[in-house]
């Protein structure tokens, strides 16, 4: 196996595969690598690439970062090429540690692993996909097999019971929550104007806004519904949604049956989603699962007050009644007296922003995720977690 020497970083290989813009995981990846210690840690970003994906710019982000990043290229989601490109990356770059982020890439690391003897970790961020395949076929095999990990990061207890569930060692399943750079998202009063006029809302509107890709799991679907009994009685009430993906056809046709043109609005992938928040008076997730969501906690960051369903680790991150309002999944009615409950009680609203802020500052920060993430990689890599 390779180990560093006395006084030489650990050198990890970053290894994600998606199709697209990706998601939250992309965020935590490209960020942690760009503030690495590199007294401590070195870190190498490698993404499979499907040559087929003409939406994918990821190697951009990295650019913009700063970040050591180097692709493997596929024609297709099997394409055997992949494991000998992988297999050069490691050699050229001097890899200790493989550090894998889902099923594909987790069976690449194990293999990397076995042949190489570089060490392995995967970040288990949720299993969210919704094909048949996955849910009855890749996730069940991809637990069984991080059983047999030297060490798994859970981003939520939630997925960390499961992982034990399936077999995997107390031990070896390291709970850490997902975090933010609270520098990096800070409420500005006097952009309101400005930001709400950008994506064409009046100055007076009661603005509710979401963000996220535009998957089932998402339930938009739920969320456009509440809005839609909500602007009866809220006729100054505008919905604004960011993100892009599948299901925009079928909530472009949600919106229009409703009568909400002009009302409800799909802004697609925006660039600069803190922004945005300053336009919003209420942010709300209604998936019905998730991992731990970094979206969530950018609001909590941005200040903008939370209303989210019970899925994940969200209400780990944020506490109900004290940082946001937590709701059960799978309800219109219950996001519609949600989001009704929220605007009539402003103090209420103001004391869980503030409550929420402090906590991204404390016990959410990225930087003190990232030090206990590298304070792992060091002992992965000189043998002292088994």
């Amino acid at each position: 196996m390779t180990t560093p020497q006395p006084g030489e970083p650990v050198r990890v290989l970053e290894l994600r595969s998606v199709f697209g813009t990706g998601g939250g995981p992309e965020k935590t990846i490209l960020l942690g690598a760009a503030g690495a210690d590199r007294a401590r840690v070195r870190v190498t970003v490698c993404y499979i690439r499907d040559v087929r994906d003409a939406t994918f710019h990821i190697d951009a982000r990295a650019r913009e970062l700063g970040v050591e990043y180097v692709e493997a290229t596929e024609r297709h989601s099997l394409d055997w090429r992949v494991w000998g490109q992988l297999k050069a990356i490691v050699a050229r770059y001097g890899i200790h540690l493989v550090h894998s982020h889902e099923y594909k890439t987790d069976a690449l690391a194990w293999l990397l692993g076995r042949r190489l003897g570089v060490r392995i970790l995967s970040t288990a961020h949720g299993w969210t996909g919704h094909s048949g395949r996955e849910r009855h076929l890749y996730y069940p095999l991809n637990k069984r097999m991080l059983a047999h990990f030297p060490a798994v990061v859970a981003v939520s207890e939630e997925i960390k019971r499961e992982l034990l569930r399936h077999g995997a060692p107390a031990g070896r399943v390291h709970v850490f929550h997902n975090g933010i750079d609270p520098s990096r998202f800070r409420r500005e009063a006097s952009r309101v104007a400005t930001e709400r006029a950008r994506v064409g809302l009046p100055p007076s509107a009661v603005v509710i806004g979401a963000v996220g890709r535009l998957a089932p799991q998402k339930r938009y679907d739920l969320l456009i519904e509440a809005f839609a009994a909500l602007v009866e009685r809220h006729r100054d009430a505008y919905l604004v949604i960011a993100g892009e993906g599948p299901e925009r056809r079928a909530l472009e046709t949600l919106i229009a049956r409703l009568g909400l043109d002009g009302k409800c609005r799909l802004l697609g992938q925006m660039g600069d989603v803190p922004g945005l928040h300053h336009a919003l008076d209420l942010f709300v997730q209604s998936s019905e699962y998730e991992g731990t969501p970094n979206v969530v906690l950018e609001a909590m960051a941005l200040e903008t007050p939370v209303i989210a369903t019970d899925v994940g680790g969200t209400a780990e991150i944020c506490l109900p009644g004290v940082h946001g309002v937590i709701v059960p999944s799978g309800s219109s009615e219950v996001l519609r007296q949600a989001m009704e409950s929220a605007l009539a009680d402003p103090v209420g609203r103001t004391a869980r922003v503030r409550a929420a802020r402090a906590h991204i500052e404390g016990v959410l920060s990225f930087e003190r995720r990232l030090r206990r993430l590298e304070h792992l990689y060091e002992r992965l890599v000189r043998d002292e977690v088994r």
